[in-house]
């Protein structure tokens, strides 16, 4: 028997064949479940009505009632165009239709009041709405919503009359067929402890809301509702894998303790020493850790995983670490080796190019277990590299692994799989970290080490080339190094070339005597490897580049990174190319350099930029600015996929609905408990099912 929420939109009411293949085509809406669903992305305000000679430009929106005074149809063919004059006691607006001519020729009435809805925008000194909403005014609108829902739409169902109004109208009929099958999904005490309205007030209200007050309670319900179920899912995730996969027990930390009290170089932060007991909790627990540790670009990850992989050699297993290029593998392994070789660890590297007779020594040496830290990049997925025991993996930016990729890695231990530890200097904002790592346990670095300079940046507009050009003249004096980095854009690749090489061209005239490096992504990858490896021997001074440049390439002498047209990059963008500088004692600078025309957007990036250097604060502005969906590159699998709430506004709601999700599973992990049979039977619902009706149904 069908479900009900699964009946072909075709049989609804109001449902044409026409618009139901346009619905298909252009929303991917085939079922009752689908459309009711497929919410409003804001709502309109129609109680007020505007006198005609008070509607100008400002106004989003207007609404008035007038007569047509005269229409009259001008051009010929596909630029033919309907208008007419509408006035009221106060004056006159002009209404202009390109569509349904013939239509409102018949239809549009002289004498007959109408209640118009438009934008308004200013035409040769005129104030004119094109293709206005209408209908006829008998004292007040037809439609009784308070709050009309707007549905985000495409240009063909536009086209087609199919409009907010309509889409309204066919939630309309479709909410009086469905309300007798629209089940509570949440438990009676979960309602009343957070005063939340029934499903079937929510689902009325988000698409019909009778006020202000309701709409409100009908979006806390509905998200709510999908947070706490996303987070279900994810801390259930959590605890199979706890159960599921056991953990070789690191007790032994003696071998941390030697390096602590004779070789540690520095002072530890509070934050890093937090963290180490986090992980070795973890190690010692008998379950196998899966952590996330996020830290700012030179928060101190590096020493952090080098004492993590301690605690695995201590206690007779090996470690590995992964990085996702030769750069950065040889960037860490020469990080690593300074402090291995004060341990007398052995410590090897495997990239691409490492030469096969030395390839067979470390395969050897690793088999046997007298190597005892490897690291490398997707080299290490080969099959013929065995490890004797491996019980530490570490993923540096681990985005950029796919999925089957780091399990190739789990089962280099086929006994019992190693601990894992993913890092990453994205700083993802707390809200976001919930929803895309809610699976992992996550350990935040969070406070740089004492006696780092913070990089100073600097905004300037084009006009101050010749001050800023000055300015790199005195670093280069100093010895140091620079960077300049021009936007990519895939859309115009040719167009971000030529800025490129134009700007290679100007450098050039104004350093003649100063070597200089370029890189961008047309080049090969070896040729990448040399313009960069020359960069770090400092056998070049300038780097002209596009936003190809590393992530976590370490080039101590850089103290300047110039970012030309800075207003085409995103707050996260901008953040990571500022962390290519400042890893040196000297202190480091960062130039934005923009046009004067910059929007509101744009201005709040720079300010932020200029004003902060916490990456966890640029990622809250980033997340408000832009929404999770371009911060949703940090992984792959398991991308955020909500319907309703949002993760720059909701992330209160989200602590809840998480720490609600927390208690529940802490109390009754499997949901056996009587109160807690609502949930299972949804989880198991959410679990059959691809798509997302059964969430409502």
């Amino acid at each position: 028997m069908t479900h009900f929420f699964e009946t072909d939109l075709a049989l609804l009411r109001g449902m044409t064949p026409a618009r139901l293949s346009l619905l298909q085509m252009e929303l991917g809406l085939f079922t009752y479940g689908d459309l009711i669903q497929y919410f409003p992305f804001r709502y309109e305000d129609r109680t007020a009505i505007y006198p005609i000679d008070q509607i100008t430009e400002q106004l989003e929106h207007a609404q008035f009632v007038g007569r047509i005074r005269y229409k009259e149809k001008i051009g010929q063919g596909p630029k033919q165009r309907l208008v007419a004059q509408c006035c009221d006691e106060s004056g006159c607006i002009e209404l202009v239709w390109f569509q349904g001519i013939k239509w409102l020729e018949k239809t549009l009435t002289p004498g007959v009041d109408y209640l118009f809805y438009g934008k308004p925008t200013s035409f040769n000194g005129q104030m004119q709405i094109t293709h206005p909403e209408m209908e006829v005014y008998n004292g007040k609108a037809q439609n009784d919503t308070y709050f009309h829902p707007v549905y985000s739409l495409t240009e063909k169902l536009r086209k087609k009359y199919i409009d907010s109004k309509v889409m309204a109208q066919l939630q309309k009929n479709l909410l009086h067929l469905a309300f007798p099958y629209i089940r509570e999904t949440l438990p009676p005490e979960i309602i009343q402890k957070f005063k939340l309205i029934s499903k079937q007030e929510a689902l009325y209200h988000i698409h019909l809301p009778q006020s202000e007050n309701w709409l409100h309670q009908a979006k806390r319900r509905l998200k709510f509702e999908e947070l706490f179920y996303n987070q279900l899912r994810l801390i259930k995730q959590n605890l199979v894998r706890k159960t599921a996969f056991p953990g070789q027990v690191f007790s032994s930390a003696a071998l941390l303790t030697n390096f602590y009290q004779n070789h540690m170089p520095f002072e530890l932060t509070n934050a890093q020493k937090k963290v180490i007991r986090e992980i070795f909790q973890d190690m010692k627990s008998g379950q196998q850790m899966n952590r996330l540790l996020q830290g700012d670009v030179g928060s101190g990850k590096t020493i952090v995983a080098f004492i993590a992989m301690l605690l695995a050699i201590d206690n007779g297993t090996q470690a590995c670490l992964m990085a996702p290029t030769e750069i950065l593998a040889d960037q860490h392994y020469q990080g690593l080796k300074k402090f291995a070789d004060l341990l007398d660890i052995q410590i090897a590297k495997l990239t691409g190019s490492t030469k096969k007779k030395d390839r067979q020594v470390l395969h050897e040496d690793l088999a046997s277990g007298k190597l005892q830290i490897l690291v490398g990049t997707h080299a290490i997925f080969e099959d013929v590299v065995q490890f004797h025991n491996l019980g530490l993996c570490i993923i540096d930016e681990q985005h950029r692994f796919g999925v089957a990729q780091r399990a190739k890695l789990w089962d280099k231990n086929k006994q019992t799989h190693p601990h894992v530890m993913v890092m990453t200097a994205t700083p993802i904002p707390r809200t976001l970290a919930m929803t895309l790592y809610g699976d992992l346990d996550i350990s935040i670095i969070d406070e740089m080490p004492a006696g780092r300079k913070a990089i100073q940046t600097i905004h300037r507009y084009d006009s101050h080339r010749l001050q800023v050009f000055g300015f790199i003249q005195n670093e280069l004096s100093k010895g140091r190094q620079v960077y300049i980095v021009y936007p990519l854009i895939e859309e115009s690749e040719k167009m971000d070339f030529k800025d490129l090489m134009d700007g290679f061209e100007s450098i050039s005239r104004a350093f003649p005597e100063v070597p200089l490096g370029i890189l961008h992504g047309k080049m090969k990858s070896a040729d990448k490897d040399i313009e960069m490896a020359r960069f770090v021997k400092n056998e070049t001074k300038i780097m002209v580049a596009t936003t190809v440049i590393e992530v976590g390439v370490n080039v101590p002498n850089a103290s300047i990174m110039i970012i030309e047209s800075a207003e085409r990059f995103g707050l996260a963008q901008l953040h990571q190319l500022r962390g290519r500088v400042g890893r040196g004692a000297e202190q480091s600078y960062c130039i934005l350099m923009t046009g004067y025309k910059l929007s509101a957007d744009t201005k709040k990036r720079v300010e932020t930029m200029v004003r902060t250097n916490n990456g966890f604060e640029i990622a809250e502005v980033d997340l408000q600015l832009r929404g999770p969906g371009d911060l949703g590159g940090t992984r792959q699998s398991g991308a955020i996929d909500l319907m309703i709430a949002d993760l720059a506004k909701d992330g209160e709601i989200l602590k809840v609905a998480r720490e609600t999700a927390q208690k529940i599973l802490d109390e009754d992990p499997q949901l056996t408990l009587p109160n807690h049979q609502m949930i299972r039977e949804q989880v198991a619902h959410q679990r059959r099912d691809t798509t997302n009706w059964a969430k409502i149904s």
